[in-house]
This record gives C-alpha cells, sequence and structure tokens, in this order.
C-alpha cells in the first residue's frame, strides 16, 4: 500500500501514528539501485563506524537465541536512549534443500521517548549487505597494507556481498573461491565476473588460500569443523572469520587462533557464539570499538596474524536500520503499515469496535 503523504484522509477513529513506514525487499532492492552499490556499501560503512565510536551510548547483551537440531531463531535489541531497534534473524542451514534462504530477517526501528515503531523493514537482503559492509570495515583496520587477493571459503548467500564490499572498501578484484558444493563456487563465479571480478575456482581450500593476503570463511553447516588448520595460513594473514555465529559452530583450528591476535564486535557474545567458544575465557580478545576509537592498536606489523572472530552485532543492525530509514525518506515514495491501534481516546482502545461488525450488540 503506497500513501502519498502523511496528511492521507484515514479512518477518524484512528490517528496518524497508528501507520509505520515500511520498507519491503523490493525497496532495498530500490535504493541499491538509486544510489548504486559501491555508495551504498560506503554510506553503510559509515554509519557502522560512527555508530561504534559512540558504544558506550548503547544497551548491549547478547542476543537471545531458540535452538533447534535444524537452526536457530534469534533476536538482537539495542538502544542509544533515542532510538531502540531489534531484528528477528533465523539460521537454518539445511532450508537450501526445501528450496528456502538459509537466513531470513527482519526489524523495527522505534521511538525511545513514545515506544512507537517508525519503520517495519525486510533484513534478509539487508543483513548481508550489513554483514558484507561490517567484515570490510573491520579489514580496514586489520587486513595487510595494500592486500591484493582474497580467499572466499564458502560460497553461499553471503559470497558476493563480501566480494562487493572488500572491492569496494579495500580495493580487492582478485578472488579465489572453494565451497563443498561446486555448484555454489560456479553461482558466484557467474555472478561476480560480470562486474569485473578476477575469479578463479580451486578444487580444495589449500588451494583457495595459497598467496591471498585475506581469508574470508562463511560456511553454513551447523556444526564444529575445521575449514583452515594452523598449517593452512601463513603468517600475515587476514581471517575474516564470520560463518562461525552460534554454540556449537565453528571453523578455525584451535591451533590456529592460539597462534593469532583475535579481534571481535561484542566479546560476550562472541565467547558464546563465535569461534573462540573453543578457547578458555582468559584468552585475550580485543573489541573493535576500542581500534576504532584509537583506545587499542589494530594490526602493528606486516608479519601478524590477524582474526577477525565476526558473529554480527546488533548495533550494527541498528546503524543498518538508522541508515535505510535515511535514505528512504529521500529517495522512496513513503509505504506505511496500519500497525499500531490508536484510538482518539487513548483510554478508549475498545471503542475502536463501535465501527466494526465484529462484535454483535445486544437487544
Amino acid at each position: 500500500m503506497q500513501i502519498p503523504n502523511k496528511n492521507t484522509v484515514r479512518n477518524e477513529a484512528q490517528s496518524p501514528v497508528s501507520q509505520v513506514a515500511f520498507l519491503s525487499v523490493q525497496d532495498i532492492l530500490d535504493l541499491v539501485a538509486k544510489i548504486g552499490m559501491e555508495a551504498f556499501l560506503k554510506g553503510l560503512a559509515k554509519y557502522i563506524k560512527d555508530d561504534f565510536r559512540r558504544w558506550e551510548t548503547f544497551d548491549k547483551s547478547p542476543r537471545f537465541a531458540a535452538h533447534s537440531p535444524e537452526g536457530v531463531i534469534e533476536l538482537m535489541p539495542t538502544s542509544d536512549g533515542q532510538k531502540f531497534s531489534f531484528k528477528y534473524v533465523n539460521g537454518h542451514p539445511k532450508n537450501t534443500q526445501k528450496g528456502l534462504q538459509t537466513v531470513t530477517a527482519f526489524g523495527v526501528l522505534a521511538d525511545v521517548d513514545s515506544g512507537y515503531p517508525l519503520m517495519l523493514s525486510e533484513m534478509t537482503v539487508l543483513t548481508a549487505l550489513r554483514t558484507s559492509a561490517t567484515s570490510a570495515l573491520m579489514a580496514t583496520y586489520l587486513a595487510p597494507a595494500n592486500s591484493q587477493s582474497m580467499a572466499l571459503i564458502g560460497n553461499g548467500a553471503q559470497s558476493e556481498f563480501q566480494a562487493f564490499a572488500f572491492r569496494t572498501l579495500l580495493g580487492i578484484n582478485t578472488l579465489r573461491l572453494y565451497d563443498v558444493d561446486t555448484n555454489a563456487s560456479e553461482k558466484c563465479k557467474a555472478n561476480l565476473s560480470v562486474y569485473g571480478f578476477d575469479v578463479t575456482i580451486c578444487a580444495t581450500p589449500e588451494e583457495a588460500v595459497k598467496g591471498v593476503d585475506i581469508i574470508t570463511t562463511c560456511t553454513a553447516d551447523k556444526r564444529n569443523a575445521t575449514i583452515l588448520t594452523s598449517a593452512m595460513v601463513k603468517d600475515g594473514a587476514y581471517i575474516n572469520a564470520i560463518g562461525g555465529d552460534c554454540p556449537g559452530k565453528t571453523e578455525l583450528d584451535k591451533a590456529l587462533l592460539l597462534r593469532a591476535d583475535v579481534f571481535v564486535e561484542y566479546e560476550e557474545q562472541t565467547r558464546i557464539e563465535g569461534d573462540i567458544q573453543q578457547l578458555s575465557r582468559d584468552f585475550s580478545v580485543t573489541e573493535m570499538h576500542r581500534v576504532i576509537n584509537g583506545e587499542a592498536k589494530g594490526r602493528t606489523s606486516p608479519a601478524q596474524l590477524i582474526i577477525f572472530d565476526g558473529v554480527g552485532f546488533a548495533i550494527e543492525d541498528f546503524s543498518a536500520l538508522r541508515y535505510v530509514y535515511q535514505l528512504m525518506t529521500q529517495h522512496l515514495p513513503l509505504k506505511e503499515l496500519e500497525l499500531i491501534a490508536t484510538p482518539k481516546d487513548p483510554r478508549n482502545l475498545f471503542g475502536l469496535f463501535a465501527r466494526s461488525t465484529t462484535i454483535r450488540k445486544v437487544g
């Protein structure tokens, strides 16, 4: 339902604030088309960076997770005291066997003072964009200077977004792909070659990581796995490990983690869900907001082996929702949903039924 402006006539039993802005999948696609993928990712990365710079203003907690043998459903809330957001997201690796997405999501941005939602947004596409923007942003602090190439281990739904973000923020154009499903690698190569990426499909993960500056791991299986061993990775490499994102799901060899300097988003959450769940709690990690704010060092030498153990954090979703809310007001016709029941007299919610035939009056 498209509403031309906020003065559209509505049922007199309701006030205008019953309408909540709605951002659909097509709207996200239209926004990216209007401003371009590179500009969108740059803007999104800036919003994330700006919010990490004011880290202390946010409410922070590990996400709520409901686990099952087949996957997980999570809620990811946060607030900066002025706006509140949450994301509903699932992770079900076997969904592709049913023709379904592994990850789906939607989110809400709300006003803290009133508690009223401002926007309901799709976040399946937006999460893919947010994840890639976060990965590339962290790499600007942690990857080797003048990195030229990246291995993508796991070529599912996130892989192309990672490629675009790393090219946009770091200039990476040479990619080496590996996936246990060769069809996934062929899909990824076909999608990226159109946009000028130099793409090679490799037969083994060892072949994929040979000689590259950056390694991104993004596999889907909900299990403890060893995608990268310590022997496979040279000193000086940067690993963007984003596939281990729930308890019992890892990608990296414990010995590899112990060799490296490890950086995370929010330590309390990553201890539960990241690759460092394999390690004792006294293993030292650095939260990225400290690096972004200049309180801690990122990469300090060419020989430094660095891992970003990224699991995704609610502040990044908050940033993404703020960003698209601002873009929507600039570039799209307003769409609204009648999501909030708002009688003219807020104490007379039952009065809404006066205009309904669902309740039969006596007599």
